[in-house]
């Protein structure tokens, strides 16, 4: 990962991921913190996904979302999980399980992305 330079706004939307503690869209990160744009919080979220700090999830709505990554147990960056979202209230979870992908001879796996839409517990 390259060194980057730490800023206020960097500080803001990190700290917004870690208190939240799941998947969030750009729109409610804007949401949670004022005074920056939409261009500048997207580029601070797509540096974050670059240097392994977050991981983005295409949710079914086809929105995307940002998770802090927590469990990198690779030399690459990978996040082979299945995610969850919530037909209710959108919120998007990380589901901690790596799915086996039965390939046939001749291919390599490399990554993984999947969502699965139903009611979360908190709606159900």
């Amino acid at each position: 990962m390259m060194k980057r330079r730490n800023t206020k706004s960097k500080d803001d939307v990190l700290e917004i991921l870690k208190l939240k503690g799941t998947a969030m869209s750009h729109d409610m990160i804007e949401n949670e913190i004022e005074g920056y744009n939409r261009a500048t919080i997207y580029r601070i979220l797509n540096r974050f996904c670059k240097d392994g700090i977050v991981h983005r999830i295409v949710g079914m709505n086809g929105k995307q979302y940002f998770a802090m990554c927590t469990t990198c147990k690779h030399e690459e960056h990978r996040h082979n999980h299945i995610h969850f979202q919530c037909n209710n209230c959108e919120k998007v979870e990380c589901l901690e399980e790596e799915p086996v992908i039965n390939l046939p001879k001749g291919y390599t796996f490399e990554n993984f992305n999947s969502v699965v839409s139903g009611i979360c517990q908190d709606c159900h």
